[in-house]
């Protein structure tokens, strides 16, 4: 008797007990997760202008606060998230994601405080945490070894997809109220107030439609500390510590655009144009919107790359793109111009690169059995690279100039390029890698 075909979804291969509409609630959740994390990050300039009035010589400084009050709690629960996910299911954790997400965007611009709006960063940026480490693990789960790739190029696409309707739709969400007739205030508070309540309809719509497996019954009997030390101890290996590595910057550079670059066209449109600071918002969610585009259309050619080269050389040339892309910023006077439009579109083709390059090959080197904790501790080390570069490129921002924080990620990008060069030869796939991901249904 022939064998059954292989199922697929968008061209990736669909892993055992895992059905379409598993996979199209999949890249759902990357369309929803993203819109959701690029949503709040785009909006802090109009919230720290028009609720709190703090002034643009210190906004840079306090978004890396902000920045970093998040990842740092990010810091702290990424890997539980991974080792919980290995113990409870992937379903349980995306709940809790977005649901933290929706707390969090409720109640942020009804903060009273710089003190309480770091405090609702926080409690926004442990869903995310759940968020990211439940995108990059489901996405190996759902799919065979081979599609892996495919599957990364997919989840770029409709992150890419979220990222833009986050920019070009709901951040200009309170300019709209505002032009129908809402003081400012009121406006921005309604806004947050609706994307709260479609981020927990979300939540529902997924809880029904993703899977219901486990893909390793180890991960159901071991203790959470243990999961999570298996995690960090895989950064013996080479190609897993090099996509550790990879994912510092990875991260990093996506709150770089939606937060610096939202702050640095706001603040010259406000400045220069004489625009309000809901116009001004708006003006910086089109041009990001450019940036977020060019991502979601080139996704597909490195996720199709992925699945044809070394793992480790494509994460090499993502690098370095992405390393050129940043550092371009310097040539940038006028972000209202039409270099500030070429610069976009060339960071946009360097985010996504890294975005999409760093997990595949982490899941050619991590054992099924501690994939969750892997891809936690992946994505903790991501949240690292965000703590830091957002902390130290606020300053530069308000310090010396508004590409700092780019020019900081543009170098992390370079170093980590040189330090791949420098193990590429003594990465090796796993003898079993071939086997992995293959997700078996418990009901």
């Amino acid at each position: 008797m022939a064998a059954s075909p292989r199922r697929r979804v968008l061209g990736a291969q669909l892993a055992s007990g895992i059905t379409s509409v598993n996979m199209w609630a999949l890249l759902s959740f990357a369309t929803i997760g993203t819109a959701v994390v690029s949503f709040l990050p785009s909006a802090q300039p109009h919230i720290l202008t028009t609720i709190l009035g703090v002034p643009e010589s210190r906004q840079g400084t306090t978004i890396g606060v902000l920045n970093f009050a998040a990842e740092l709690a990010m810091v702290l629960s990424l890997a539980w998230y991974g080792a919980l996910a290995d113990r409870a299911g992937r379903r349980l954790v995306v709940l809790a994601g977005l649901g933290l997400c929706a707390a969090g965007t409720a109640l942020f611009p009804f903060a009273g405080s710089t003190a309480v709006l770091v405090a609702l960063r926080v409690v926004f940026g442990l869903g995310v945490a759940a968020i990211n480490a439940m995108l990059s693990t489901i996405a190996i789960d759902y799919v065979r070894t081979r599609s892996r790739g495919t599957s990364y190029g997919l989840i770029g696409v409709f992150g890419g997809l979220g990222a833009v309707i986050a920019v070009l739709a709901l951040v200009r969400l309170p300019e709209t109220l505002e032009s129908a007739g809402l003081e400012p205030v009121a406006a921005a508070r309604l806004a947050f107030l609706v994307i709260a309540a479609g981020i927990l309809v979300a939540a529902g719509a997924l809880w029904l439609s993703l899977s219901r497996v486990r893909v390793s019954s180890i991960g159901e009997r071991t203790p959470l500390p243990r999961l999570v030390r298996e995690g960090v101890a895989l950064a013996r290996d080479p190609g897993v510590a090099f996509s550790y590595a990879a994912s510092f910057v990875a991260r990093a550079d996506l709150a770089i655009v939606v937060s610096f670059m939202s702050l640095w066209v706001s603040d010259y449109a406000k400045g220069h144009a004489g625009m309000t600071s809901a116009e001004a918002v708006a003006k910086a969610g089109a041009i990001v919107g450019i940036s977020q585009t060019v991502a979601l259309v080139t996704a597909p050619l490195f996720g199709w790359l992925g699945d044809r080269v070394r793992r480790q050389d494509l994460v090499i040339v993502a690098q370095v793109v992405a390393g050129v892309a940043y550092l371009a910023t310097l040539l940038v006077a006028d972000p209202l111009g039409p270099g500030m439009m070429v610069v976009a579109v060339l960071i946009g083709v360097g985010e996504i690169a890294v975005i999409t390059t760093a997990g595949p090959l982490l899941a050619q080197q991590a054992p099924a059995d501690v994939r969750g904790s892997a891809f936690g501790v992946h994505t903790l080390c991501g949240a690292a690279g965000v703590m830091i570069i957002s902390a130290l490129g606020g300053v530069l921002h308000d310090t010396w100039r508004p590409a700092g924080p780019f020019v900081v990620s543009g170098a992390a990008g370079l170093l980590v390029a040189a330090y791949g060069l420098s193990v590429r030869r003594r990465i090796a796939a796993r003898a079993d890698a071939d086997l992995a991901g293959e997700a078996v249904p418990v009901d």
